[in-house]
């Protein structure tokens, strides 16, 4: 039998040398994280078309015509007014800026001086912000790397998400045939865990995150007020870390309400209601429903995975920072159990069990477990 350090050896040079690959590669694996990211996204939803009796083929076909389609009528319907209202934000800076300078100078006479440096931290703010946006578009035109890359992730993510989905049954055979005999049902167990967490907190806060955005769009909107679609969308795909979307879109939107609705408090009060309102139903129904109690996430774990994996990864590890947050959380969960078990904890020396967690009988470690049959 494998000693249990050259075990160990093993897997940490392979970690090793996987850390060491994304840390080379970069934005350059962009694509195929995110079309593997695609395609365990949809994969729960291409075997329930299998269970009703499509081929594996034919319900891959189906899901990727509806993503195309949903695709397509996002970018002609959604991206055109979030461009336009950027646009708009971005021109209305300087006067948001004015208007609280006015107010600030009408209401606190004594900060309306020239040597007040809150003033003087307006003028510069008002001159940072609008440039922002002519940078940021002049940016995105000149740089000849950022478009092709651009395109390049349009085109690969979709097609590595299709073939991924179409054959992600048997790939997960497949690894599960190569993992060492003696270990498989801890592995297994493992993988489960980070299935259920991942599933529970991914695939359910991006529903949460749809939902929410979309309804802050179409609630702040309707109100009229200005840039509504765009900061409503804003704090919906925010509400992915945890307080951070609802506390962005509502001080923004009550801050634009309250320059544009002073005279009309209803307006302000409606504004400051519906960002109430869908923190109650994400909080009560949504969140319960879709992700759960217990996903072992917490936000600040959150937040610093995000902010490390960005920083040593870029854009790429930011796709990535939420799962390997999640994976490395159940892991470290089942470190723990196993150190509480052991004499190193406990000081008491502990005989082998061979019907333990971890280990299989000797005549399964001889004879080999079959694989799961591919599907």
């Amino acid at each position: 039998m494998v000693s249990r350090r050259k075990q160990l050896w093993f897997w940490g040079i392979g970690l090793v040398m996987f850390v060491a690959v994304l840390w080379t590669l970069g934005n350059t694996l962009l694509p195929f994280v995110l079309g593997a990211a695609i395609a365990y996204f949809l994969d729960p939803v291409a075997d329930r078309l299998e269970r009703l009796g499509l081929s594996r083929v034919i319900a891959t076909a189906i899901i990727s015509i509806v993503a195309v389609l949903g695709f397509v009528l996002t970018t002609l319907l959604v991206v055109p007014a979030l461009v336009d209202q950027f646009r708009q934000a971005a021109d209305a800076i300087p006067g948001f800026i004015d208007s609280l300078q006015a107010l600030i100078a009408e209401r606190f006479p004594r900060f309306s001086s020239e040597d007040q440096l809150l003033r003087r931290a307006l003028q510069s703010l008002e001159g940072s912000l609008a440039n922002i946006g002519p940078e940021v578009v002049n940016s995105l035109l000149t740089s000849s790397l950022a478009v092709v890359d651009f395109i390049i992730l349009l085109v690969v993510a979709p097609v590595v998400a299709f073939y991924l989905l179409l054959d992600w049954d048997r790939m997960i055979a497949r690894i599960d045939s190569w993992l060492p005999r003696q270990h498989a049902g801890t592995i297994r167990g493992i993988a489960t865990e980070i299935d259920r967490v991942l599933a529970g907190f991914v695939r359910g806060q991006f529903t949460v995150c749809m939902i929410l955005g979309t309804f802050y769009a179409i609630g702040l909107s309707l109100v009229g007020l200005p840039f509504g679609f765009l900061i409503g969308m804003l704090a919906g795909f925010l509400s992915f870390i945890p307080y951070v979307g609802s506390l962005t879109g509502g001080v923004l939107s009550i801050g634009i309400a309250l320059f544009s609705f002073w005279g009309e408090p209803v307006w302000i009060f409606a504004t400051a209601a519906i960002f109430g309102f869908g923190q109650f139903v994400e909080g009560n129904i949504l969140s319960p429903k879709l992700i759960g109690k217990s996903v072992g996430l917490h936000p600040v774990i959150l937040i610093l995975a995000l902010s490390v994996f960005g920083k040593l990864f870029g854009f790429a590890g930011m796709l990535v920072a939420v799962p390997a947050a999640a994976a490395l959380g159940v892991v470290g969960r089942f470190l723990v159990e196993q150190y509480l078990e052991s004499p190193l904890y406990s000081g008491v020396p502990q005989i082998p069990d061979p019907n333990s967690v971890g280990l299989l009988p000797p005549e399964e470690i001889d004879g080999g477990i079959e694989p799961p049959e591919a599907t």
